[in-house]
């Protein structure tokens, strides 16, 4: 019984005081939940007891797994904390509280809150966010039992329907499982991340499971040949270790796949599906191992890690390395002692142990120094949606450890650059920040930093302030939300006439690439929510608006789920294109103008064909006379591609047309076709072709595209191509 179970792993850390605080709480909670049940049909108890013995497993405190059994009864029950409060005491009855208001936060996900129009949506996404963030700060238990609830809901997703599965899946896997990677909680993030991966890909999913199971007698007898010759080594020398071999798990597989494929690799070529793991007793029995290791091994020049005297941020520690086995199969070795392996399992919660008068350690302490700081980031960010940025990009996401020319460590997020490292030495030294050399070779200051770089960053003695590409998403100069809120407080500061002009610019620079004629500017700073048109440029001018946010805003809005109590209908093919007010009909897109998502759209009723949909700026749809033929219509989900032909023009050189494919390709877009013709003085031009989902994507690529060198304008081609003398019917 499941109850048993608790108390019995309970018992065999906690004095007998506290596990009678244990046993009260499942009684109050089993005889307040009587009579209630999930939707799967069990027994609601069942939940919160699942929760406990999760928690169990990572030893938590004896108030933990009384909050954790108790965690529903307040919103379930209608039981007031008070109650709990005098029966269990403050500090269970406020870990109880703060755990109800938790989970009533709904925390949404990256698709959800980059929907058009959903300001208001990503004000309260950043609130929730924080709120939990400070709740994690006041007391870390709360953020182990929302860990632990959100597992065992994973575990029973299966009882609710399609639709809400996978939007809870997805929440998990942006927003709980990053957390429990952030907190060192392998145990529960990999569970967290294959449950995920089974609801939102379900197909890939059994297709690696498949992929797994038909290599795993191989797999297993290579791992026990090694391990027996590692141990006939270790023995040699009297060095006691435990050795085991750890599959990886299947979403770390499917994202390897992932890469893999893009290589132009297959399954079969991945090797380093397990990980060898040597646990000692001591620090220096480690180090003897990994000589041991290379000795009888080749190391992989670049795949060393030594995180044990550069612990992660999250107090992971352990030597890593890659080496070749039997002359061509790579395998990673991790090293670590049997502490670190505690830590290495169980994160953060290790620190956690019931101390009378203290529940907090010095590496709890040291651990959270991460979280304090993006509090106080969150005090100088100016927007809901920087501080989701923040969140995703400097929180939520992989590390990488890099040094400064003096040996201190910093850690940033993975894909950060040299001017991220900048900033996050010191703002004026981002500010003038010139240049950069890793390891001691000059790099682009959008070149990505790796483990183990030594970075120095070239200053200017005058100062002369940022650049305002650095602000391009495009570009790639910073990866962190906190370098990107530097830069732009700089630019708030200046003159407010220059960043009127500059925004002009920029805009209509953006409109002239895209090919659209948007004559009402007014409306567009409406949809962010600026009274004037002055206030619109001033905030692209200083880059608290950005091209590529005015890309997704254009966009079309995905729909959302609609509730009904209609009989369910049989599912009908999904257009493109809602003609308004009439319902399905056959559209197609005119050839003419080729109208992408987030151009502004008509229809035009043919004789024989359905509807015509053309830009409304076509020049077909301009001259048009019969005017009762056209109706409104609007994009519906963008789910297909869309051919949309651009002019490049350029300076000639060797060279040219690859580099602008390569770039093209880098953004996993098709180009159709491409042509090319020759003009005077040494310049060329190429019309090309491209299959586009969406504004935001071709934004994307023009923008990559002007950055190659010797490029001298690029644009959509926007006019329409007249159709004489019969009306437009494409």
């Amino acid at each position: 019984m499941a109850a048993e179970e608790l108390i019995e792993k309970a018992k065999a850390y906690l004095p007998a005081e506290k596990v009678a605080v244990i046993e009260r709480a499942y009684e109050f909670a089993l005889k307040a939940h009587e009579g209630q049940t999930r939707k799967s049909g069990e027994p609601y108890i069942e939940h919160p007891l699942h929760v406990a013995l999760i928690l169990v497993n990572l030893q938590l405190d004896a108030s933990s797994l009384a909050a954790a059994l108790l965690h529903d009864v307040e919103e379930n029950c209608g039981i007031p904390n008070s109650e709990i409060v005098e029966k269990f005491g403050a500090e269970i009855g406020k870990l109880v509280e703060a755990t109800t208001k938790l989970g009533k936060l709904t925390l949404q996900t990256t698709a959800e809150t980059t929907k058009r129009g959903s300001a208001l949506s990503s004000s309260n996404q950043a609130e929730n966010l924080r709120k939990m963030l400070v709740a994690m700060a006041e007391d870390l238990r709360v953020v182990f039992i929302k860990l632990a609830d959100r597992l065992h809901n994973m575990r029973t997703l299966q009882a609710l329907e399609p639709e809400r599965q996978k939007r809870i899946a997805r929440e998990t896997l942006e927003i709980y499982a990053p957390l429990a990677h952030r907190l060192g909680i392998w145990e529960l993030k990999w569970q967290l991340e294959d449950l995920s991966f089974r609801y939102l890909e379900p197909e890939e999913y059994r297709r690696v499971a498949a992929s797994i199971a038909r290599k795993r007698a191989d797999r297993e007898r290579f791992i026990a040949d090694i391990t027996w010759t590692l141990k006939q080594e270790f023995e040699k020398v009297g060095l006691k270790a435990e050795i085991s071999g750890r599959a990886k798990h299947l979403y770390s597989i499917y994202q390897k796949i992932e890469k893999y494929a893009a290589m132009g690799k297959d399954f079969d070529d991945i090797h380093d599906l397990l990980a060898l793991r040597v646990i000692v007793d001591t620090v220096n029995e480690c180090y003897r191992a990994l000589g041991i290791v290379h000795n009888l091994w080749r190391p992989i020049p670049e795949q060393f890690n030594d995180y044990i005297a550069n612990p992660k941020m999250n107090g992971y520690q352990s030597l890593h390395t890659t080496v070749m086995c039997e002359g061509t199969m790579p395998l990673e070795v991790q090293i670590r002692t049997r502490e670190m392996h505690h830590v290495a399992e169980y994160g953060m919660a290790v620190h956690w142990r019931y101390k009378e008068g203290s529940k907090k350690d010095s590496g709890l302490e040291s651990g959270m120094g991460w979280l304090r700081q993006l509090i106080d980031w969150h005090r100088e960010l100016s927007g809901a949606e920087e501080f989701l940025e923040s969140v995703r990009t400097d929180v939520f996401s992989d590390q990488v450890f890099v040094y400064t020319p003096k040996g201190e460590v910093k850690d940033l997020p993975k894909g950060a650059t040299p001017l991220d490292f900048a900033y996050r030495i010191h703002t004026d030294l981002g500010h003038r920040c010139i240049g950069a050399k890793v390891n001691g070779k000059l790099v682009p200051l959008n070149h990505e930093l790796h483990n183990g770089d030594i970075v120095e960053i070239l200053a200017s003695k005058v100062h002369r302030g940022p650049s305002r590409d650095w602000l391009n998403l495009n570009l790639g100069f910073v990866k962190t939300t906190h370098a990107r809120g530097k830069i732009r407080q700089w630019f708030t500061k200046q003159e407010r006439t220059e960043n009127i002009e500059r925004g002009r610019e920029i805009l209509e620079k953006f409109m002239r690439h895209l090919g659209i004629k948007f004559t009402e500017r007014n409306k567009l700073a409406e949809l962010f929510n600026y009274e004037t048109l002055d206030e619109f440029y001033d905030a692209i001018g200083y880059g608290g608006v950005t091209t590529q946010q005015i890309a997704a805003r254009l966009s079309p809005e995905q729909p959302t789920e609609v509730k009904t109590t209609e009989t369910a209908q049989p599912k009908k093919p999904v257009s493109s294109i809602k003609v308004l007010g009439v319902g399905e009909m056959l559209t197609n897109l005119a050839q003419c103008c080729n109208p992408v998502p987030g151009d502004a759209i008509i229809g035009f009723v043919t004789r024989s064909r359905g509807i015509s949909i053309h830009r409304k700026d076509c020049i077909n749809i301009v001259n048009e006379e019969e005017k009762e033929r056209l109706i409104p219509v609007q994009w519906g989900q963008a789910d297909h591609i869309y051919p949309v032909t651009v002019e490049v023009d350029a300076w000639d050189r060797m060279g040219l047309a690859r580099d602008i494919t390569a770039v093209v390709a880098a953004e996993k877009v098709n180009i159709a076709s491409m042509n090319v013709a020759n003009k005077p003085d040494q310049k060329t031009s190429f019309t090309i072709t491209l299959d586009i989902e969406d504004l935001g994507q071709l934004s994307r690529v023009l923008s990559r595209i002007e950055g190659v060198r010797g490029v001298i304008n690029v644009a959509r081609i926007s006019e329409g191509t007249p159709i004489k003398p019969a009306p437009p019917s494409q």
